[in-house]
């Protein structure tokens, strides 16, 4: 038992259960899976893609969220800050105009994110060098699902607020445009949690060092 124990601790094999957020999963770990299994032909992945805090700890290794840290009894891990960026497709901008400032955009119609913790939209804040307020922005469509609000913009439907990390192959390619690139002094957190243990198994350090390595890229 303490050999097949010490085993665990150094190699990496067997199932590693993820508890992630449908952005991180949709935007940035489902294009890097195959990279990561290739290195560690062993090891198989089970993905559960949630929102909610709740529970994301119960029968996983790991989980992954954003937002500020939480829970008190997990070892935290923060892997990265990735700005917020407000962004419209060229036919919503062609169609309705450009607006100059964050506060035209009472005038626009936006695509609204469902906070899962309080079942709320998420505020649209904008910050530049200390100065920073939210907008009252108004929507008809409102969704908890990253890749629903992704293709509802670039569809044309509206203005959407969205984590920077993942989109960069819209913003290259034209499919999505930057709005208010001075106002984006935003940050959001990205938080890797998993039990307190004295050495986590190599699977988990293996995860984290994968993610950090993407995400830095």
């Amino acid at each position: 038992a303490a050999g097949e124990a010490a085993g665990s601790a150094a190699t990496v094999s067997g199932k590693l259960r993820v508890n992630v957020d449908p952005w991180f999963a949709r935007m940035v770990l489902a294009p890097n899976v195959q990279a990561f299994l290739s290195r560690h032909p062993q090891l198989s992945l089970d993905l559960i893609v949630s929102n909610h805090r709740e529970e994301m700890m119960t029968g996983v290794d790991i989980a992954v969220r954003f937002g500020p840290a939480h829970g008190s009894s997990l070892i935290v891990r923060k892997i990265l800050e990735t700005r917020v960026v407000t962004c419209a497709a060229p036919s919503y901008l062609e169609r309705r105009g450009r607006p100059a400032t964050p506060h035209e955009l009472v005038e626009h119609e936006t695509i609204l994110f469902r906070d899962p913790q309080t079942g709320r939209p998420f505020a649209w804040g904008f910050g530049r060098g200390g100065d920073e307020f939210d907008v009252d922005v108004r929507g008809r469509v409102t969704t908890d699902d990253p890749s629903t609000a992704i293709e509802a913009c670039l569809s044309g439907q509206g203005i959407f607020q969205s984590l920077a990390l993942g989109l960069d192959r819209w913003l290259a390619a034209g499919d999505l445009i930057a709005l208010f690139e001075d106002w984006s002094d935003e940050l959001y957190p990205l938080y890797a949690y998993h039990p307190s243990r004295h050495l986590p198994p190599a699977k988990v350090r293996a995860f984290l060092d994968f993610v950090q390595e993407i995400c830095g890229r």
